[in-house]
């Protein structure tokens, strides 16, 4: 045989082989056909297939991060915002990714644009806010019931940013402000009604004991004199010095029955 021949030979072996051999990894399986017909999924690792009677689709197994692009939503209370998402899904199923639906991963991105718009166009402002969690759960469980039939398990669903209109940022904020200014009022009326149970609480107290009144004016006059103030007016009530001479006569009437 002549050379030519033989080099000839050799290509189309290598060809038929490459043909012939195929070689999976571990995150990777291929969904064979023969003829058209569905074999079933091969791999991970080396397998052989019969050329041009076979034909194999390769797909990968690994989860995948997917955006979902900004969708314009009116919320139930008539508020426009603009959200955006990230989808985490994988397939787990080979054969139903490839023979039910022609492009697994545009089918998802298009039904979670979908899901994300009626799902948030049913929610308040409030809710999409402060409720992101029990929204990304409803999110993750909608989406992931449209994909099962196509062997898509859809793991995680979350809601990156909301975008608001300048003038409801404006309003939300004087919203904040307004709020926040009724609980400082009712954090100081608060503080003023305690206060004055003290202070009746402590009137009744100095009524029924006179005494009390005396030592609080001692007090102040203590208090006043740590200031160095070089001239003091401190008006007295008379019972003071009734007292005092109360407590002069009796000390002098002990004294002369000594």
């Amino acid at each position: 045989m002549s050379p030519i021949v033989i080099g000839v030979l050799v290509l189309v072996l290598l060809v038929l082989g490459s043909m012939t051999i195929k070689i999976m990894a571990e995150y990777e399986r291929g969904v064979l056909f023969r003829l058209g017909r569905l074999v079933g999924a091969r791999g991970p690792g080396l397998f052989l297939i019969i050329p041009f009677v076979d034909r194999m689709v390769k797909v990968d197994l690994r989860v995948v991060t997917m955006d979902v692009p900004s969708q314009e939503v009116i919320t139930k209370d008539n508020v426009t915002v603009r959200v955006n998402a990230v989808v985490y899904f994988r397939v787990v199923n080979p054969e139903d990714s490839v023979v039910k639906v022609l492009d697994h991963i545009r089918a998802t991105s298009q039904i979670s644009q979908t899901t994300l718009r009626n799902v948030l166009g049913q929610s308040e402002l409030d809710e999409l806010l402060t409720e992101r969690e029990k929204l990304n759960q409803m999110l993750t469980r909608i989406i992931d019931e449209h994909t099962d039939p196509w062997g898509v398990k859809v793991s995680t669903v979350e809601i990156k940013e909301v975008e608001l209109a300048e003038q409801m940022k404006r309003m939300m904020a004087a919203q904040a402000e307004a709020e926040r200014e009724r609980r400082a009022k009712i954090i100081h009326a608060d503080g003023e009604f305690q206060a004055s149970e003290r202070l009746a609480q402590a009137g009744t107290i100095i009524g029924r004991e006179p005494t009390t009144l005396q030592l609080r004016y001692l007090q102040t006059l203590t208090e006043i004199a740590s200031e160095r103030n070089s001239t003091i007016i401190f008006p007295l009530p008379i019972n003071i010095f009734e007292a005092f001479a109360r407590m002069s006569g009796r000390g002098q009437q002990g004294e002369t029955t000594k």
